[in-house]
């Protein structure tokens, strides 16, 4: 079949793969002039199999009224008169619920796990090189009261499958030697060895090429403007430029923006963006030694660190802002100052690039992924902050839905 793949993020690039290899004819189209410029551009690097489980938790409620009024929090809700907004934040909560966190947590592995695999059969198949390591992910906590809820949380998590092993505060320094000059004394964590880290923009656009050679086309600089409906399917993607293409089968992975392709046409999906930020310091040969090499997820600051080659990335905070893309600096310093606190060795990198990103958010972290109501219409969006995690399993499952092969993972696809 002829397939149009709308959006060149890392969950479009994968799904365009899979679907060429299953043998259908696709084409790519994405506003930017290359893959992977948006929500997949500098992200916090993690493929975090072990830790995919949604922030609509239990625990989270009372901390998110913590939250409330502070410019630093780690998420931040920023009242809108946008009725999607309020929706999306009440749903979060019902989200919360004890029952249905397990739930979805529990689908979440289920896809995150068989994601990596893909992830990993790609990469040994194709040679790709993304400054990948593969050296697990560390959840550390610097208050005992969070390391004792890391602890009760890992063996519940053991329950339904997601493998992970706490560790003392000796044996997080021994896994991690950087954090030994920590300010903030490291007083334990939960490790899970199988997880990786890699830089999510070069992944996206070494694949691209890939998929390029593989027969697959990119339509760069072609900014979408409508899906064209006739009767229960579409006809048509409308171009800038009152340009059109149509195509067999369309494939919706806009990220964010998603739902307001979708919303003509009365189709509703519960995506929401939320704004992460990120820095990138780069690392001179004198700040190797000070730098982490195992990525960390700081517990306290709900804040995630990669080593990506001779660079070092750190990202966090969620704001409920709209599609504000702009960068807020006192939440970008904010994240600075942690990990100058963490890292006390590279205090004297003055060199710092901020960027903000929307995360396509639904309010349980579980995807859309599937047919919609109109039947040659398909999702894959709503990964929020998984997208790097679950993109090759997502198009892997996508490719077989419209391929109409069994499902290689158990999902709720719509």
């Amino acid at each position: 079949m002829k397939i149009l793949v709308l959006g060149a993020g890392v969950v479009g690039v994968t799904g365009a793969w899979y679907l060429a290899c299953a043998g259908h004819d696709v084409t790519v189209i994405e506003r930017r002039d290359a893959a992977g410029m948006e929500t997949s551009f500098a992200n916090g690097g993690q493929i975090a199999a072990g830790h995919a489980e949604p922030w609509a938790k239990p625990s989270v409620v009372p901390k998110i009224l913590g939250w409330l009024g502070r410019e630093d929090a780690p998420l931040l809700f920023r009242p809108r008169a946008d009725w999607a907004q309020w929706k999306w934040g009440l749903r979060f909560l019902y989200e919360c619920m004890p029952g249905r966190f397990e739930r979805h947590s529990r689908t979440l592995a289920g896809l995150a796990g068989y994601s990596l695999a893909c992830l990993r059969a790609l990469r040994a198949e194709l040679g790709l090189r993304y400054d990948q390591l593969e050296r697990g992910i560390l959840q550390f906590a610097t208050s005992q009261r969070d390391f004792d809820a890391l602890a009760h949380h890992a063996e519940a998590m053991r329950a339904i499958g997601m493998q992970s092993e706490v560790k003392s505060a000796a044996a997080c320094l021994e896994l991690e030697p950087a954090l030994r000059h920590s300010n903030d004394r490291v007083v334990g964590g939960v490790y899970c060895p199988k997880d990786e880290s890699g830089d999510a923009c070069r992944f996206t656009q070494e694949l691209t090429q890939r998929a390029q050679s593989h027969g697959v086309r990119f339509r760069f600089d072609t900014a979408i403007e409508a899906l064209e409906r006739e009767g229960d399917k579409v006809k048509a993607v409308r171009l800038h430029g009152k340009e059109s293409a149509a195509a067999d089968v369309y494939v919706v992975s806009l990220g964010s923006y998603s739902p307001r392709l979708l919303r003509p046409l009365g189709i509703s999906i519960p995506v929401y963006p939320l704004k992460g930020y990120s820095i990138t310091l780069p690392l001179g040969p004198a700040d190797a030694a000070a730098a982490p090499t195992v990525s960390l997820t700081d517990e306290a600051y709900k804040i995630v660190i990669s080593r990506l080659g001779n660079r070092l990335r750190a990202a966090g905070t969620a704001e409920l802002a709209g599609y504000d893309t702009s960068i807020n600096a006192v939440r970008c310093a904010a994240i600075a100052r942690r990990i100058r606190d963490l890292f006390p060795g590279l205090g004297g990198i003055t060199t710092v690039e901020n960027w903000s990103g929307l995360r396509p958010a639904t309010p349980n972290n579980v995807p859309v992924i599937g047919r919609s109501r109109l039947r040659n219409l398909f999702l894959n969006t709503g990964h929020g902050t998984l997208g790097w995690t679950l993109a090759c399993g997502s198009g892997s499952l996508l490719a077989d839905l419209i391929s109409g092969r069994r499902l290689a993972v158990d999902f709720p696809v719509t």
